[in-house]
């Protein structure tokens, strides 16, 4: 009788399945999903980050809590998801920066704390031509003037970044290249302390998505001098840009993206990536977005692969143009 007991006791713990298939066939979301900002509040990844994962806790059904880790111009948080379980549960919400953050490491002689192949893209959510802005008192009125100074003093004028390689910093130095001008780079820990040390006066001049500076223009506190983009931005049509001011080379775009760990499963990447297409074709967040300056700019699937290859290997080329020039 015992015998028998025991046998039928290993065949109903051999009929079951392991741990982690289990835990795969749990219907997904069943518990919050953190989503990761690798930079400090207030920056462009924060402002898309905030709305967008509120609108994905109506659509999921479980809680989205922003996570702020900043560090070393974005390098902590991503690598904290790139090394996270593939589970579904830890995002990141990442900015152009990604790709571009391990080849700095690269360049200044530092194995990467994370690689982009640790990631699987989910969708681009916001593309945003980038801004030029300087405080309101600042004595440029054009870019010809800012060009003109800076010229007369070598290094005297500054601006700040969210750090070394970041976005902020690859798109001024695009334009300083160009320009032929050496102004002093001041790096922060995000986009977000980078701005208010423009509005305090800390620095002269600062890159930045329209999302974050937009309040700032409107109340007169700044002023933007031109635009990254290969057209004017609707809300600052009377901001040229720089290819119109003759640097037909100075392109760059802030764009925001949710990626999850590689290694997820396929079916709950697909649950994510169509919750978070709802939600950014839903009107709320498009207007939400779009009234911050960051209007929708919604890709998925192969249209978002090719982006992000294609985005990553121009930015990498300047980044290898700026490490031979420090």
């Amino acid at each position: 009788m015992l015998r028998r007991q025991l046998l039928m006791a290993g065949g109903a713990l051999a009929a079951m399945p392991p741990a982690g298939a289990a835990r795969a066939q749990e219907t997904y979301p069943s518990r919050a999903i953190q989503m990761v900002v690798a930079f400090p509040p207030g920056g462009q990844a924060d402002v898309t980050a905030r709305p967008t994962a509120a609108a994905l806790e109506k659509l999921l059904h479980q809680p989205v809590p922003v996570v702020n880790r900043a560090g070393a111009g974005g390098i902590v948080g991503s690598a904290s998801v790139a090394r996270a379980e593939p589970d579904g549960y830890t995002a990141l919400l990442a900015l152009s920066s990604l790709a571009v953050l391990p080849e700095a490491e690269r360049i200044q002689g530092r194995t990467p704390a994370y690689t982009v192949d640790q990631f699987a893209p989910i969708a681009r959510i916001t593309a945003d031509p980038t801004l030029l802005v300087v405080p309101a008192s600042a004595p440029w009125t054009n870019v010809a003037e800012l060009v003109a100074d800076a010229k007369q003093r070598p290094g005297a004028i500054s601006y700040g970044s969210a750090g070394n390689y970041s976005t902020l910093h690859v798109a001024m130095a695009m334009f300083t290249n160009a320009a032929d001008i050496d102004l002093l780079h001041v790096p922060f820990q995000g986009g977000g302390p980078a701005l208010t040390a423009l509005l305090s006066g800390t620095v002269n001049a600062m890159a930045s998505g329209p999302g974050p500076v937009l309040p700032h223009l409107r109340e007169g506190r700044l002023r933007a001098l031109a635009g990254w983009g290969s057209e004017r931005i609707a809300d600052f049509d009377g901001v040229p840009t720089f290819i119109e001011l003759g640097y037909p080379e100075v392109e760059f775009y802030i764009w925001t993206g949710l990626f999850l760990p590689a290694g997820t499963p396929a079916p709950i990447q697909a649950r994510l990536r169509a919750a978070l297409r709802e939600a950014c074709h839903s009107d709320a967040l498009r207007q939400t977005l779009a009234t911050a300056g960051s209007p929708v700019a919604y890709q998925d699937g192969e249209a978002f692969d090719r982006f992000f290859a294609e985005d990553s290997a121009r930015l990498i080329r300047a980044v290898r143009r700026i490490g031979r020039l420090d």
